[in-house]
């Protein structure tokens, strides 16, 4: 434990549990005082179930002891929860995952991200009209910030609650992450998709009804020039509803 002296001197601080055994991080956190001796605490007798927690205890019952480390001190508050927010979205970004709950402070809107995404970020203008044989297909819950073309591709083609007698007339997808549109895609071929194959991508909110519905996915490419053009980089932010589940949309 800090004695007093120590921890007027820390001031707010992020730090790092370490697994003694494999020597890497397992969670990130930001503290005050002795917060970060805290966690290891009295953990056996908790009913916490987190993936922190479990973990903890794991290494406790061989024996091992948790490590510590301070990654930075003599923060602000401020300054910590960046820091903090920072580590979490790098170490998520290249696989070493961690047992951290949820994403740093700001992580939606300031975390991390490509240069692209900065740009669109920056420079979208809102669309104000959608061509009749277009849908707007969001993958929030499917792409992560920071990944690529290929990645959006895969987020975006499938496998969607979409109306069978809709689908004859629907020849682009326009791919949406966080109210930007970031790709438009030209629709070859549309397919069902065995609803087994892709309970992943049930989403939230839906009644079991729609989760028995018909699934689609399609095959295409990326729109021509010009098409693409009109759509790409724009947002639909002025639009969207808040806590809006349905991720297809037909019209603006």
């Amino acid at each position: 434990m800090f004695d007093e002296l120590s921890i007027s001197k820390l001031g707010f601080y992020v730090y790092g549990l370490i697994d003694p055994y494999e020597d890497v991080p397992f969670y990130i956190g930001k503290g005050f005082g002795n917060r970060v001796f805290q966690h290891a605490k009295g953990v056996k007798l908790s009913s916490d179930s987190s993936l922190k927690s479990e973990r903890i205890k794991a290494l406790i019952d061989k024996g091992l002891k948790i490590k510590h480390v301070i990654i930075r001190h003599g923060l602000t508050e401020k300054e910590a929860f960046e820091v903090e927010a920072s580590l979490i979205d790098f170490s998520n970004k290249f696989q070493h995952v961690l047992t951290n709950q949820v994403d740093g402070h700001h992580s939606g809107k300031r975390g991390l991200m490509s240069t692209d995404e900065i740009i669109r970020l920056n420079n979208a203008k809102p669309l104000l009209k959608l061509s009749d044989n277009a849908i707007i297909i969001n993958i929030n819950k499917k792409f992560e910030r920071g990944n690529n073309f290929d990645d959006i591709y895969l987020a975006t083609k499938e496998a969607w609650v979409v109306s069978e007698t809709r689908i004859k007339n629907i020849k682009y997808a326009l791919s949406e992450y966080r109210g930007v549109i970031i790709e438009v895609f030209e629709i070859d071929k549309w397919y069902r998709k065995n609803i087994n194959e892709s309970n992943q991508h049930i989403v939230p909110g839906f009644d079991e009804l729609k989760k028995k519905s018909k699934r689609w996915g399609f095959n295409g490419k990326v729109a021509d020039q010009e098409f693409r053009q009109k759509y790409i980089n724009k947002s639909i932010t002025h639009i969207k509803k808040k806590g809006a589940a349905n991720p297809i949309r037909y019209k603006l």
